[in-house]
């Protein structure tokens, strides 16, 4: 069994192999749906929990047409903007809702995913990706700071049971501040909801 030590040096490995896509990986001539899910399959592999998992199937892509997500394609073809769209859904799926994904994506699809837009969707995601190697070394200190502090926990426990408490309080501390990111940011896409209501939805 391994230590805790040990949890953690495989933790900041595993950050170590983690990172977003870059646009110059993005090919800029517009894909079949094979073709776009072959490419989420190769660049989106390291993120995936189980070998096995599909990062992206057909099945999703029209789900997310469907819940009004992502833009159709133009015959049968997926555009970069496309590729952009399906990455920042990746990554918001299984924290939130369709209905708040939708929400958060409404204004980008329509004022930055026409390849003509005043600010284009592909400088949108540059910008939001820019700071990623700053909030990762910010992230892998959070880590370290709550191991070291859940290794203060138990004093009075023994032996693998001390050292399964300790993980236990590691792992609810990583826990709860999911929780209370998620719950900020569902607060600020009902707040979104709101000031932004859908086509349809506004107050009389």
């Amino acid at each position: 069994m391994k230590t805790n030590e040990e949890r953690l040096a495989d933790i900041m490995d595993r950050l170590d192999q983690l990172s977003y896509i870059k646009p110059s990986e993005i090919p800029n001539i517009d894909l079949y749906m094979d073709q776009v899910t072959t490419f989420m399959e190769e660049h989106l592999k390291k993120a995936k929990r189980n070998p096995e998992d599909k990062a992206l199937t057909k099945t999703m892509i029209n789900n997310y047409a469907k819940n009004n997500l992502l833009p159709p394609p133009i015959k049968k073809k997926y555009s970069k903007e496309h590729i952009l769209l399906l990455l920042f859904i990746y990554y918001y799926k299984n924290m939130l809702s369709f209905n708040d994904i939708e929400q958060l994506l409404r204004p980008i699809k329509e004022l930055h995913f026409e390849k003509d837009a005043k600010l284009p969707l592909l400088s949108v995601y540059e910008e939001v990706f820019s700071l990623e190697k700053e909030q990762m070394e910010r992230l892998k200190e959070d880590i370290k700071h709550k191991f070291e502090s859940s290794r203060s926990k138990f004093e009075d426990a023994e032996g693998e049971d001390k050292e399964y408490l300790q993980l236990f309080a590691f792992i609810s501390e990583l826990s709860f501040d999911i929780y209370l990111k998620k719950q900020m940011v569902e607060m600020m896409i009902d707040q979104l909801r709101e000031e932004m209501p859908a086509a349809g939805k506004k107050n009389k």
